[in-house]
C-alpha cells in the first residue's frame, strides 16, 4: 500500500482486512541487494516477520526457474511454521479473475463493454443519485463508475470487521444483491466516467452480470474457463465455506483500526462477504502460474487483452486497467498484477507485461509488514 492509501484504509477501519482494499503501492522502501537469487526477497519477507506479521510465503518464477520460501509461523497456537505451500484467501486478487471471464464473453460476442449496467441488471443500480442506465460494464471493471463501496458502510465495517460484530456475524451468509443495497444506500462517490475510486460493489456487480449473461453462478464460470484449464489445483471459489483448504496457516487480525491490542484467529469465515468482488482461495504457486498465462495469451485473445491493460490514473505511482494494476517500481521495473486483502490475509500477485518474471506472496496478518518492500526486493535487487 502506498502511504495515502494506507492512512485511508485504516481510517476506515478496514485497511487489509477488508476485501482487498488496498491497491498495493510501493513505498520507497528498496532492500539491500542480494547476494544471489532470491536473498533480497527472503530478508524482506523476514523482516515483514520482524515488524509483526506472524508468517510469509512466497513463489517466484523467472528464467532461472522456479523459487519458493516460507517464514515465520502458521499457527500461533502450535508454532507450526508457515509452508511454501499454504493456501490462502487472496482477497481482491480475485478481481483479476472476474474480469478475464467477463473479456472471455466479450471475446465470444456474448457482450459489450460498453454494454450498460441496466441492460444485464435492471433495476439493481438505483437510489441515492445511482443509475445503471449510464454506468458501463467497462467502467465496473477500472473503478471509474462512482458506484459507492459497500465496505467503506460504517455500519458494514463494525457488524463485519471489528472484534464485537465479526465474531457475531463471521458466518453470516450475504448475497450479492444485499451487497450492492448496502451501496445504495450511500450518493455514489461521482458521476460515471468523472473519476477514479476503488469499490468492491463494482466487482459484486460484475460477477452479476456473469451470472445473467452464462445462466452460471460467476464462481462456476471462474471454475470452467480458468482454474480447469490452467489445472489450479490449489484454487477454488469458496461461496459460503468457511474453512481453508489443507495445506493452510492460520490467519490473524487485530479486528481493530490500530496495529496494538489482542490477536485473534479469523480463518474461519463466510466468504460471501466478498464475494466476486474478493472471495477465492489460491497458493502463491498458483498465482504465478495464472498470471504467466494471462500476459502471455492463454486465456485471452490479443484484442481483449489490450482492453485488459489499457489503464486509468489511480494513485500516484498507479495505473488501473480491468481488473488489473500497473505500477512502476523504484528501479523503474514495471509491474502488473493485483494486491488483496481479507480478514487476517494480505496478498499480492504480480508479473511484467512479458509474464517472464512473476512473484506471488502471502502474509498470514493483515496489521503490520511492508508488501512493497518484498515486491521490490524481488524485482529490484541486483
Amino acid at each position: 500500500m502506498g502511504e495515502d492509501m494506507t492512512a485511508r484504509a485504516r481510517t476506515t477501519l478496514m485497511a487489509a482486512t477488508a476485501v482487498a482494499l488496498s491497491i498495493a503501492v510501493a513505498g520507497p522502501a528498496v532492500a539491500a541487494p542480494a547476494t544471489g537469487g532470491h536473498d533480497a526477497t527472503r530478508r524482506a519477507m523476514e523482516a515483514a516477520v520482524t515488524a509483526g506479521v506472524p508468517g510469509v510465503t512466497a513463489s517466484a518464477r523467472d528464467a532461472h526457474g522456479t523459487w519458493s520460501e516460507a517464514v515465520g509461523t502458521g499457527d500461533l497456537r502450535t508454532g507450526e511454521p508457515r509452508s511454501e505451500r499454504d493456501r490462502y484467501r487472496v482477497g481482491s486478487i480475485t478481481k483479476t479473475f472476474v474480469a478475464t471471464v467477463l473479456l472471455q464473453l466479450e471475446a465470444e460476442g456474448r457482450l459489450s463493454l460498453d454494454d450498460t449496467v441496466d441492460e444485464w441488471l435492471p433495476g439493481v443500480v438505483e437510489g441515492n443519485g445511482h443509475d445503471g442506465g449510464r454506468i458501463t460494464v467497462r467502467q465496473l471493471l477500472n473503478h471509474t463508475s462512482g458506484v459507492y463501496n459497500y465496505t467503506a458502510d460504517e455500519e458494514f465495517v463494525r457488524a463485519y470487521f471489528l472484534e464485537d460484530g465479526f465474531f457475531e456475524h463471521r458466518y453470516d451468509t450475504v448475497t450479492p444483491r444485499e451487497l450492492v443495497a448496502v451501496a445504495m444506500t450511500h450518493e455514489p462517490d461521482f458521476a460515471p466516467g468523472a473519476g477514479w475510486r476503488y469499490s468492491n460493489t463494482n466487482y459484486v456487480l460484475a460477477g452479476m452480470v456473469i451470472e445473467e449473461v452464462t445462466g452460471r453462478p460467476y464462481g462456476d464460470e471462474v471454475r470452467r474457463r480458468v482454474i480447469e484449464p490452467l489445472k489450479l489445483r490449489a484454487t477454488s471459489v469458496p461461496g459460503t465455506r468457511t474453512t481453508l483448504p489443507r495445506p493452510s496457516s492460520r490467519a490473524y487480525s487485530k479486528l481493530a483500526g490500530a496495529a496494538t491490542g489482542p490477536t485473534y484467529d479469523v480463518t474461519r469465515l463466510n466468504p460471501s462477504i466478498a464475494g466476486a468482488a474478493g472471495e477465492m482461495i489460491s497458493s502463491s504457486a498458483d498465482l504465478n502460474r495464472f498470471y504467466t498465462a494471462l500476459f502471455r495469451g492463454r486465456l485471452l485473445p490479443a484484442e481483449q487483452l489490450a482492453e485488459m491493460t489499457t489503464t486509468v490514473p489511480a494513485e500516484p505511482g498507479v495505473e488501473y486497467g480491468l481488473g488489473l494494476i500497473k505500477r512502476r517500481l523504484d528501479c523503474g521495473v514495471t509491474v502488473w498484477g493485483h494486491a488483496g486483502g481479507i480478514h487476517g490475509s494480505s496478498s499480492e500477485a504480480v508479473t511484467t507485461r512479458d509474464g517472464r518474471h512473476a512473484l506471488a506472496f502471502n502474509f498470514n496478518g493483515d496489521w503490520a509488514g511492508d508488501s512493497g518492500a518484498v515486491t521490490e526486493a524481488e524485482f529490484c535487487a541486483k
